[in-house]
């Protein structure tokens, strides 16, 4: 008698093998769509942490001059509210979102005191925020100090009765007679626009800042 094979005659069968590779492709799919989605996060989280890293720096740069502010002189016009000089003319508008601060600075290289004039604006074509220093008259190259800037808002605080007490905040057009002891600077960027997904996750970032005009506050 032909003994039977004890060996198992069972196997994957086609039905099988395709739901094996259907649910393999399921799985591989979602990871590839996590993978994408943290490649996403990560790019969106590097621009916004640069964003305000650059922010932060233009606003230190800013806030320096601001803190400058009438130094060393000798008048009463240590600031003055204008959009960016125009050097062939010298005829300025009032603005909040331009200013241009005066002070005196000791150049050890040339042992003397130089006049310095410091100009923030922004550049409604580029989105720029520029920084223009004149010394003594001679005005420097403009500087760009920031990238994709959509705001540069500057308030006033005006000292009515010299008591050294900010009495309210204004734009420039108000402070009229009034002293301005105090600029609250408000500077708004956004991520580079060269990456859809970064424009579409990540907001525009703002930074604002109070600073003392500490020099202003001397003069009587």
């Amino acid at each position: 008698m032909k003994a039977k094979s004890t060996l198992s005659q069972k196997g994957i069968t086609l039905i099988e093998l395709l739901v094996a590779l259907v649910i393999g492709g399921i799985i591989i799919g979602g990871i590839y769509r996590l993978f994408v989605a943290q490649t996403k996060a990560y790019t969106v989280q590097d621009q916004v942490v640069e964003v305000q890293q650059n922010i932060r720096s233009a606003m230190e740069i800013l806030l320096r001059d601001l803190r400058m502010t009438g130094f060393d002189d000798d008048n009463n016009s240590a600031i003055t509210f204008r959009p960016p000089p125009d050097l062939s003319q010298d005829v300025y508008v009032l603005g909040d979102n331009a200013i241009t601060v005066n002070y005196e600075y000791y150049d050890k290289t040339a042992l003397q005191y130089q006049r310095h004039s410091v100009a923030y604006w922004r550049d409604p074509a580029t989105s720029r925020l520029i920084r223009q220093l004149t010394i003594d008259n001679v005005a420097g190259s403009q500087e760009t100090l920031l990238e994709n800037v959509e705001a540069l808002q500057f308030i006033y605080g005006v000292d009515a009765n010299e008591d050294g007490v900010v009495e309210n905040w204004v734009s420039a057009g108000a402070v009229g007679t009034s002293k301005a002891v105090a600029i609250r600077a408000r500077l708004t960027a956004r991520p580079e626009p060269v990456n859809p997904d970064v424009q579409k996750m990540a907001s525009p970032r703002t930074l604002e800042s109070i600073v003392t005009l500490r020099n202003i506050c001397l003069i009587k």
